[in-house]
């Protein structure tokens, strides 16, 4: 999806942090660096879809939401790193819309992940957070636009001053000239 609809210089995929961990993607925005993790435990949640007694599907689901609470874990211990500028926050890709709403259903475990500062995101929100951001990138390129055209304005303003000095040094030349024109006749 990054490939699709950022361009290449503003995203970039598995960055390494100093610590060596590496992030399956980051996009590049004038906040810093926000990374994407995509990584994601399914077997359990599978195990909670198939188990056929009730027991089994609640021992399922507590493994379930026990992987997914570490793996928001780890996404902020290890890629939410402000100091080598990322955002303050991280998105946790997840592959199947079926797991998403699972996860933003169970209000303890989206509290969890908004706690530690990662928005579970889905193939349809992604691409919704995508648009939000090529939105703001196209905000920046209209601001950097501003300022260059400010910068052209205020030195043809610069110019027109300059011009405007010389003209009446000029017009106050050619009437000492004509003032003077008495006293050479």
């Amino acid at each position: 999806m990054l490939k699709q609809y950022f361009p290449t210089a503003s995203y970039r995929l598995q960055y390494a942090f100093e610590s060596g961990e590496k992030v399956d993607a980051v996009i590049k925005t004038a906040s810093g660096y926000i990374p994407i993790d995509s990584k994601f435990p399914m077997e359990n949640y599978r195990a909670q879809v198939q188990a056929t007694t009730d027991v089994d599907q609640e021992i399922a689901r507590r493994q379930f939401v026990k992987d997914v609470k570490k793996h928001i874990s780890d996404i902020s211990k290890k890629y939410i790193l402000p100091d080598q500028k990322t955002t303050d926050y991280a998105l946790m890709y997840i592959p199947s819309e079926s797991i998403f709403y699972e996860i933003i259903r169970d209000s303890d475990l989206y509290d969890y992940a908004t706690r530690l500062r990662v928005l579970p995101v889905s193939p349809m929100s992604f691409y919704a957070y995508i648009q939000a951001i090529l939105m703001s990138y196209e905000g920046q390129r209209i601001q950097e636009q501003a300022k260059h055209i400010i910068q052209i304005i205020q030195s043809i303003k610069s110019d027109y001053e300059k011009v405007d000095d010389s003209m009446q040094t000029m017009g106050r030349h050619i009437t000492n000239a004509y003032n003077q024109m008495p006293n050479v006749i």
